[in-house]
């Protein structure tokens, strides 16, 4: 027998079969949403929002969520990272393998110094994206490499040209690595490409293949140099104290001495003023006795005296004229 159908049952099986598939359907997309919303920045990270592709907003570490075919976003790389020039590959090897380079990297190494000498120089950019905004909509990644290869490869030529080859290969590193990094942070300012230098280390400057044993001998005579300068330097602060102690010596001496003299000139200045007291007192006197205090002092030094009488005709009598005459 045929199956009779109610038909209120079959709208209420119809109406549960398309709120079942309008559910469905709406959480269908409420997972698209939510899968294709939402999304992480890591630490090293910074996310540029675009809307109908233009600049919306800027966003860091942490989980987020963005519009579904309205919002884009783009996630930065701000990690420092860097080059190692003049190659311009990425310096990821080892410092033996460094140091390893063969002829024709040498060859792109060369810079041409101040007084027209060549020097082998090789150093590392350190770079970090420090403006997402700039980055995006300036140039892409392969593009701000070749930039920054470009503005450090004119630098460091017109840096190492205003220099001697003696000033680059010996004391001045410091100095030339410092004006570089100062001048490619301007110039990358110029080029608003979202991009700094954080640090410039020259790694490696020597001068080339050919010219190296003289170099080396220059070296070794500057070391000689160095060493009989320190070792002069050595002398002096050995002797300097000594000098000084006997200065002081001497000093101290002569001190004493002036002291000492002007005790006697005060004493020979209060015994004069004291003869003189006395012969405002008594002058003949006093004169007297200053007059035989000079004899007594002049007559003890003279040697043998003769003294001879005022009644006395001649001298023969008192003479000895043959001192080794037995006398009568």
């Amino acid at each position: 027998m045929p199956q009779n159908f109610d038909p209120d049952e079959i709208r209420q099986a119809t109406r549960q079969v398309l709120s079942t598939g309008i559910i469905a359907m709406a959480a269908m997309l409420v997972i698209y949403v939510v899968w294709s919303g939402v999304y992480t920045v890591r630490e090293y990270e910074r996310a540029v929002v675009l809307r109908f592709g233009r600049y919306h907003s800027e966003v860091g570490p942490g989980l987020h969520f963005k519009l579904p075919w309205i919002d884009r976003r783009v996630l930065i790389d701000t990690s420092e990272r860097s080059l190692r020039l003049p190659s311009g590959t990425q310096d990821t090897s080892t410092r033996g393998q460094q140091m390893k380079i063969n002829k024709m990297e040498e060859e792109q190494s060369l810079i041409l110094t101040g007084d027209l000498f060549a020097a082998v120089v090789e150093w590392t950019v350190i770079w970090r994206v420090t403006d997402p905004q700039e980055y995006v909509f300036s140039i892409n990644e392969r593009q701000v490499e070749d930039t920054i290869l470009a503005v450090a490869r004119s630098t460091m030529h017109r840096v190492v040209g205003d220099y001697s080859a003696d000033e680059i290969l010996t004391g001045k590193r410091n100095e030339i690595a410092a004006a570089a990094l100062e001048e490619m942070t301007e110039q990358l300012a110029v080029y608003q490409c979202g991009v700094s230098v954080v640090d410039l280390q020259l790694q490696r400057v020597t001068p080339p293949e050919r010219v190296r044993p003289a170099f080396d001998d220059v070296n070794a005579s500057i070391q000689q140099r160095d060493q009989l300068v320190n070792e002069a330097r050595r002398e002096r602060n050995k002797m300097i104290p000594t000098a000084m102690a006997n200065s002081d010596k001497l000093i101290r001496e002569a001190e004493g001495y002036a002291a000492r003299r002007r005790a006697e000139a005060a004493g020979e200045i209060a015994a004069l003023l004291s003869k003189y007291e006395s012969y405002k007192e008594a002058p003949e006197v006093t004169r007297q006795r200053m007059y035989l205090e000079s004899m007594e002092r002049v007559l003890s030094t003279s040697g043998p005296k003769t003294i001879l009488d005022s009644d006395l005709k001649g001298l023969l009598p008192m003479l000895n004229l043959n001192p080794t005459a037995t006398a009568p």
